[in-house]
């Protein structure tokens, strides 16, 4: 099937590739012409494992191609993605102007039936939305609408197109369902679940799920300050609580706090579509701000754990978000190393992808090249994000480079006791502190 996957950010590129690789053929539309060319070159613009092999073999088998020209490309399609961005406004709302204008210019060009996809995370009410503007800019042509949400994470986006765990189609149009159904095709013969149903489901059933996975982390966070308080152990605590099947052990993992693209927008903008039906969802309201009282908690462990900032070099491994993707939107280190370089402390950082982009946010920091550099002359290491790389640490080199030896990990890699076995003093999220013994 053709189809136009209109945006070529993070959304649409693995989506164009992943159903390219599906079978049909795709065209991926972006109005930055650099970005296009350098996708013509087989060259990803963002860090995704796999993601250029993928979009690299599929160009080669002439399933895909990236072009600037918008209008050819949908009225050569039968199905139009649109994969483009909903920043949040000031007031936490997703901001739809782009939304708006693809749907415009679907309704300039709309030439037979089409099947109009919002792949974008959007409010409850955007496919009527689009209908509406199409309807009026198309002249009284056929389509439909479909809501079919994304449940992507990234570092493992590939993974989870070409294995979803569920597919969530909402339409009101049999013909657009049919569709949809043939675009899916290789996940319906592998016995996928499909969750089908009208656009306003579909829509909220996106949100819904973020705003529980993000209460989940702002759960086990609250709880983490708990523990230290009382002298409890997170870790245990979350094992404990995972092993009831009501509950399940994903994302009860205790940290510095959720970021990202999805969490923090995604809970603003349900929190702000309730307000707009006059309603106030508490929950969701408590969780943003638990975020941002962990970030903050963060940052005070820090401070305590090295008796003041000002004056001190802290090393810092991990700036993006989470592991395995360079994306560093409302990752916490933004929060925390800005706090860090605020109070007076020299900050050293290392990142194996997401340095050039932190770097642009706060260029007085030092961005070394490897774990072992960050750490040199620091007076304090600290953890925030848990790539790989840093669970497997050289705990004597660490301790000979370090001005002192001070661990504070936010993420909970190491176990406190072998921390302490090493030398080391170790401070995490949750649990009690641990110090060499004499």
């Amino acid at each position: 099937m053709k189809i136009c996957v209109v945006g070529s950010g993070y959304v649409g590129l693995v989506t164009g590739a992943c159903l390219a690789d599906f079978g049909n053929e795709v065209t991926g539309v972006d109005k930055i012409a650099a970005k296009v060319e350098q996708l013509k070159r087989g060259e990803i613009p963002i860090f995704e494992p796999g993601l250029d092999t993928l979009v690299r073999n599929n160009m080669t088998a002439g399933r895909l191609r990236f072009t600037t020209e918008l209008g050819p490309a949908i009225e050569a399609a039968r199905a139009v993605f649109i994969a483009v961005g909903t920043p949040p406004r000031p007031d936490g709302g997703a901001d739809l102007r782009f939304i708006e204008e693809v749907a415009q210019a679907i309704g300039d060009h709309l030439n037979d039936y089409k099947a109009i996809i919002t792949k974008s995370t959007v409010p409850t009410g955007t496919g009527a939305k689009i209908e509406t503007i199409v309807a009026e800019r198309s002249g009284g042509r056929d389509f439909a609408v479909v809501s079919n949400p994304e449940f992507l994470r990234e570092g493992s986006a590939i993974d989870d197109f070409l294995h979803p765990e569920r597919v969530v189609i909402g339409t009101r149009d049999p013909r657009a369902l049919d569709i949809m159904l043939e675009i899916y095709a290789p996940l319906r013969v592998a016995d996928v679940p499909f969750v089908a149903t009208d656009v306003e489901t579909a829509e909220m059933i996106k949100y819904a799920s973020n705003g529980f996975l993000a209460t989940k982390i702002s759960f086990i966070n609250e709880m983490a300050a708990l523990c230290e308080a009382y002298g409890a152990d997170v870790e245990q605590v979350a094992r404990g609580m995972g092993l009831d099947s009501r509950i399940g052990p994903k994302f009860l993992h205790p940290g510095p706090g959720f970021g990202g693209s999805c969490f923090p927008k995604d809970t603003r903008a349900v929190a702000q579509i309730a307000r707009e039906r006059g309603l106030e969802f508490r929950i969701i309201e408590a969780v943003l701000a638990a975020n941002e009282a962990t970030k903050t908690r963060m940052l005070a462990k820090i401070e305590g754990a090295l008796g003041g900032l000002e004056g001190k070099t802290v090393g810092v491994l991990g700036l993006s978000f989470k592991p395995d993707t360079d994306d560093i939107r409302e990752s916490p280190a933004l929060a925390i190393v800005g706090g860090l370089l605020a109070g007076g402390a020299a900050v050293r950082a290392y990142d194996p992808e997401a340095m050039a982009g932190f770097r642009r946010h706060y260029p007085g920091a030092a961005y070394c090249g490897g774990p072992y550099e960050a750490a040199e002359d620091a007076d304090a290491l600290v953890i925030l994000t848990e790539w790989n790389q840093f669970r497997a640490l050289e705990l004597e080199r660490l301790r000979a480079l370090l001005r002192r030896p001070l661990i504070i990990d936010l993420r909970n890699l190491y176990q406190p006791a072998k921390m302490a076995a090493a030398g080391f003093r170790y401070v995490s999220v949750g649990r009690p502190d641990a110090v060499p013994e004499g």
